[in-house]
């Protein structure tokens, strides 16, 4: 019965592994250029702040961002990372020791939201997952973040860079702007909102003194200070509470983004946010690249490169997103 006791075997290892916390290798360790200037405090401006969500679910996809952002910039020992747990989460524990397993050297704290508050400001969307409280963490960055990281890098976790970050980070914010993104003026804003918000004379009136373009909250240079000082988390707030009474929208965090932001932001190069990789919320096709050159490749949708490799199915683009991995196989079997 050799072979039925291999696949009882084979059927615990597999089990055991379904339920075990993800493991991952450790990174390279990597070093700033001798032009480099040294980081005295995280006030430093030779600094580079990066905001990011942590969470079970997308952590394979943190540590491959994590990894893209050192190997590809010229001072990674300057760069400081600042990850959003949800306060409920049993796991917080887990996710601090994986990020010191696979990148012992780096500069990194968790900080926890309310996330049972931001739920009760949550109205369903298109897709689940749209409705995680983790979503909606950007909004509390300038609470939950020090005084120190007065410009940060917000980035979602299902992206790699392939090109230095402080050039991102050095994005002019220019007069009193508080937030740059890449614009997509093409894109049909009204889509976005529902057909109430634009039958509603006050609501409709939101953009007209502005020139609106849809931007994707995944990849965002925010000046901290200044969005503490135009409370602009009590201004998309105000726009969850009313989403609450009057369905304005559809699609997760994103419409209140725009409801406050949109034509008011600073412009980034679309090559930093080469989004939809993931394709659309309902099935997750493979797509292409948007024509141009490309700083950062994102996996914006419902397909993600980790999910989409595992089931054996990888789009073109998945591979580009394979070398940064870092996810540690545990069981190895002889032929």
């Amino acid at each position: 019965m050799p072979s039925l006791y291999a696949s009882l075997f084979l059927l615990a290892v597999v089990s055991m592994a379904a339920v075990a916390p993800l493991r991952f290798r450790e990174a390279p360790k990597f070093y700033n250029s001798p032009t480099c200037g040294a980081v005295h405090g995280g006030s430093d401006n030779n600094a580079v702040h990066v905001a990011m969500t942590l969470d079970e679910a997308y952590l394979r996809g943190s540590m491959a961002a994590i990894f893209s952002i050192l190997q590809h910039t010229s001072c990674p020992e300057n760069v400081i990372f600042y990850f959003l747990a949800a306060e409920s989460s049993a796991g917080i524990a887990n996710l601090r020791r994986s990020i010191i397993n696979s990148f012992p050297y780096l500069q990194f704290d968790i900080y926890t939201f309310d996330d049972a508050a931001v739920a009760g400001l949550i109205s369903t969307s298109i897709r689940s997952a749209l409705d995680s409280p983790l979503n909606y963490a950007r909004n509390y960055l300038a609470e939950l973040l020090p005084a120190s990281a007065r410009r940060v890098v917000y980035l979602d976790s299902d992206l790699i860079l392939v090109d230095d970050i402080a050039k991102l980070a050095a994005t002019p914010l220019p007069g009193n702007t508080v937030l740059a993104a890449p614009e997509y003026c093409n894109a049909n804003l009204t889509t976005y909102f529902t057909a109430t918000f634009w039958a509603n004379p006050s609501l409709s009136l939101t953009f007209s003194d502005r020139q609106p373009c849809y931007f994707n909250t995944g990849v965002m240079v925010i000046d901290l200070e200044r969005w503490r000082e135009g409370d602009y988390t009590r201004k998309i707030v105000e726009w969850m509470e009313l989403q609450k009474r009057i369905r304005i929208y559809e699609l997760g965090s994103l419409p209140p983004f725009l409801l406050v932001f949109a034509g008011k932001i600073a412009p980034v190069e679309h090559r930093w946010n080469q989004h939809g990789l993931g394709g659309d919320n309902f099935r997750g096709l493979c797509r292409d690249l948007h024509p141009g050159p490309v700083s950062l490749l994102h996996w914006s949708g419902k397909g993600k490169p980790w999910a989409r490799l595992d089931a054996g199915r990888p789009c073109p683009l998945d591979t580009l997103w394979t070398p940064y991995d870092l996810l540690s196989t545990p069981y190895v079997f002889d032929s």
